[in-house]
């Protein structure tokens, strides 16, 4: 593939199935978080901001970048803006995932005072904290760390808001990308979250390995840390496919920065399908590895469409069992 202007078919077909697959799983989290109790606590604040995140990617994102990778020629400015959108969502994402991390330590290492120290208001603040550095950072190219004097002097040309084809190389400066959003901001929080879950993981089992030599009243912490460790797996889980879903795009990055002969189209269409599809993925795993995920999308798919009818009475008794059952 070496016509950057023609991206090939089989691209924009597994584009247009992350969208849908994005938009529609995660639609379904937000629903299943709405319509279960049970999943109304704190982290799930974090679970729901980052299932929104992903939303706008399948609904924006994407269409947007489809629409950009055909040689759409536009404004300066309005191909940067759109960039910009790109990576405030990424950087929401990042956000939310080092939320829900810090968020499990706190449940474990503090189990007694965890309710007293993270309330639904904070947890909320913690939320908008989030997003507003997402934009922050995401918005930086926007006041002045762009390519625009870069293009006027490749283009002998000069204009505060030139028309070119909008990519995102054309617009974003690969200094940023790497040095400021890569080094900065995205690597950082992931050392950061590997560390805070083996933490989390060998508390637990520290734990529970101390609660196996005693005697059978101990059966509430034991049960306690289990489902504790149960949940953390999946979450881990998130992260790690987040990791290995943008780190290609990000090295890529460095290459087109510290190698720019050195570049294919076939790995940078398969590294950005890869960055989208994290999008959609994350439903899969609530749906197969977290039990009131699982129960509350039957039951939406049950009554909303299968149009079947729920019956009320056995639907409480449900919720009361899911109160007492692992996550």
């Amino acid at each position: 593939m070496t016509d950057k202007q023609s991206p090939p078919a089989l691209y924009i077909g597994m584009e247009v199935v992350i969208a849908l697959t994005s938009v529609l799983g995660n639609v379904m989290v937000v629903w299943a978080v709405k319509i279960n109790r049970s999943l109304r606590d704190t982290t799930f604040y974090f679970v729901v901001s980052l299932a929104l995140a992903d939303i706008a990617v399948g609904a924006f994102v994407i269409p947007l970048a489809i629409t950009i990778s055909t040689g759409l020629k536009t404004h300066f400015y309005s191909c940067l803006m759109v960039a910009c959108i790109m990576l405030v969502l990424t950087q929401s994402s990042i956000l939310a995932l080092l939320a829900i991390a810090i968020d499990r330590y706190l449940r474990v290492k503090i189990p007694l005072s965890y309710k007293r120290v993270v309330t639904p208001k904070r947890a909320g603040t913690a939320v908008i904290a989030c997003w507003l550095v997402a934009l922050i950072v995401g918005l930086i190219p926007m006041f002045g760390w762009h390519k625009l004097e870069k293009l006027n002097q490749t283009n002998n040309s000069q204009g505060p808001n030139p028309t070119v084809t909008c990519t995102f190389e054309n617009v974003i400066s690969m200094e940023y990308m790497v040095y400021f959003n890569f080094f900065g901001w995205v690597l950082p929080p992931l050392v950061l979250m590997l560390v805070i879950y083996l933490e989390i993981f060998y508390m637990i089992h520290k734990q529970l390995n101390k609660r196996l030599s005693k005697a059978g009243s101990q059966a509430d912490p034991r049960r306690y840390y289990g489902k504790e460790l149960k949940l953390a797996k999946s979450l881990a889980l998130v992260l790690f496919l987040f990791a290995i879903s943008w780190l290609p795009l990000h090295i890529l990055n460095c290459i087109t920065l510290f190698c720019p002969s050195r570049k294919s189209y076939i790995l940078i269409y398969v590294a950005i399908l890869l960055s989208h599809g994290n999008s959609a993925i994350n439903p899969v795993i609530y749906a197969f590895r977290i039990k009131k995920f699982r129960t509350a999308f039957v039951k939406i798919w049950e009554q909303y469409v299968c149009c079947k009818k729920v019956n009320h009475l056995a639907s409480k008794s449900t919720r009361r069992r899911e109160c007492h059952n692992d996550i």
